[in-house]
């Protein structure tokens, strides 16, 4: 369900992309528009992000997600009534402000459902959903506008969130309510240590080096995949003159490597382990190696087979699915259950600032200088910062005593 969930976020916050250059030459976007557009649904994430995640945390995973979902769901429909740029900046906002809450419920699932050393795993199976999305959107979308008109696409993805809200509602239950988790499954569940349950204010979480580690990784390194997601295909289409009927192949290859990414790089934690290292130093090691494999994209822009760029996007859109599946596991691995969905909010959040931030620095670049160049380049010094941050600001992924001085007060 989480897999399907993460599938159908990302088809949604995708057919803006696809349909970029179609809209704006139809409707007169400059790039810099474009990069306020995008920036509207970044700012209201960044925003939603700190209500969402409280909001799980209080009502739990099985009616937050519900509340989640539908939200988004008609804010993509509402995209069919835009005309202008004003427009589909409103229909941003509100599509951000809903799919915010989509990983914070997702991750706090997780907690809730795996012990620690199966989360990363876990947590990359259901990431790939997103690549699903990205990979069934240029497959479909294309078509659909070229069919019945661009309207009509958005309205066909927000429909598929329907369909996932009453099976969600009607299957998903905690271990701890769930008819079929035996006595022994619940104790493996829970293997790690007892944990209370007592939610932690939202301001003392600050007081943390571990959420500041958290959420500065996710201020360096989600802006990237915010620019995978919406300027791909305006590279494809400026740098190779691909059209909306011949742009889709080159994505789906991409999104497809991605995918492998998400998986790969949530088990690498698991295999290293299994040699002897700690989980936390498997962790940073995955973590690592992602980073490291992400470098090449620097050249991108530079290659003159559409291929080769395809090839050096693919490696770069999976090392940074393995990447995420493990950042966000960090969260798991540093805090209680009962504050995951707020930390993940945070660190989300800081993740959304920073892709308002660099959307708005890439209309600015493309416009002024017409080039990918420094753009790739930013993208392929992040994570390796990204990490350096981490591992200065949380040593070891050392878990954050938040208990030791009376429930929510900080110890450090």
């Amino acid at each position: 369900m989480l897999f399907f969930a993460a599938s159908i976020n990302y088809l949604d916050r995708q057919v803006l992309g696809l349909l970029a250059p179609t809209l704006q030459h139809s409707i007169g976007w400059t790039e810099a528009t474009y990069g306020y557009i995008v920036g509207a649904f970044q700012f209201a994430y960044a925003i939603g992000l700190v209500l969402a995640g409280r909001l799980v945390d209080r009502l739990g995973c099985r009616v937050g997600y519900v509340i989640i979902m539908a939200f988004w769901s008609l804010a993509s429909v509402g995209h069919a009534l835009a005309g202008s740029a004003l427009g589909f900046g409103i229909a941003r906002f509100f599509l951000g402000l809903g799919e915010s809450g989509s990983f914070p419920a997702a991750i706090k699932t997780t907690a809730e459902w795996f012990p620690q050393q199966e989360r990363s795993f876990v947590t990359g199976i259901f990431n790939s959903g997103t690549n699903v999305g990205a990979i069934f959107a240029p497959a479909f979308i294309p078509w659909i506008t070229l069919k019945f008109g661009w309207r009509i696409a958005f309205v066909s993805t927000g429909l598929f969130g329907t369909i996932w809200i009453v099976w969600w509602i009607t299957r998903y239950y905690s271990p701890e309510d769930h008819p079929r988790v035996s006595p022994s499954e619940l104790q493996y569940i829970h293997d790690d240590r007892p944990e209370p349950t007592a939610q932690i204010p939202w301001r003392n979480l600050l007081a943390y080096r571990q959420t500041w580690a958290f959420a500065v990784a996710k201020f360096l390194t989600d802006p990237i995949w915010y620019f995978y997601l919406y300027w791909l295909p305006k590279f494809f289409d400026a740098r190779y003159h691909l059209g909306l009927g011949s742009i889709g192949l080159p994505l789906i290859v991409v999104y497809n490597l991605s995918a492998v990414g998400s998986i790969g790089g949530g088990w690498l934690p698991t295999a290293f382990n299994k040699t002897g290292m700690s989980m936390a130093r498997a962790r940073l090691s995955a973590m690592l190696v992602c980073a490291s494999l992400i470098l090449p994209i620097f050249l991108a822009s530079r290659v003159s087979s559409l291929w080769s760029a395809v090839g050096i996007l693919g490696l770069a859109t999976a090392a940074h699915q393995g990447w995420s599946a493990n950042l966000f596991t960090t969260a798991s691995d540093m805090f209680p259950r009962s504050s995951v969905g707020a930390v993940v909010g945070i660190g989300g959040m800081a993740g959304s600032v920073g892709a308002v931030l660099f959307s708005l620095s890439t209309g600015w670049v493309l416009q002024s200088y017409h080039s990918y160049a420094p753009l790739f380049s930013v993208a392929a010094a992040s994570y390796l910062v990204g990490l350096l941050f981490l591992m200065v600001m949380a040593p070891g992924l050392r878990r954050a005593d938040v208990y030791s001085e009376g429930c929510g007060q900080p110890a450090e």
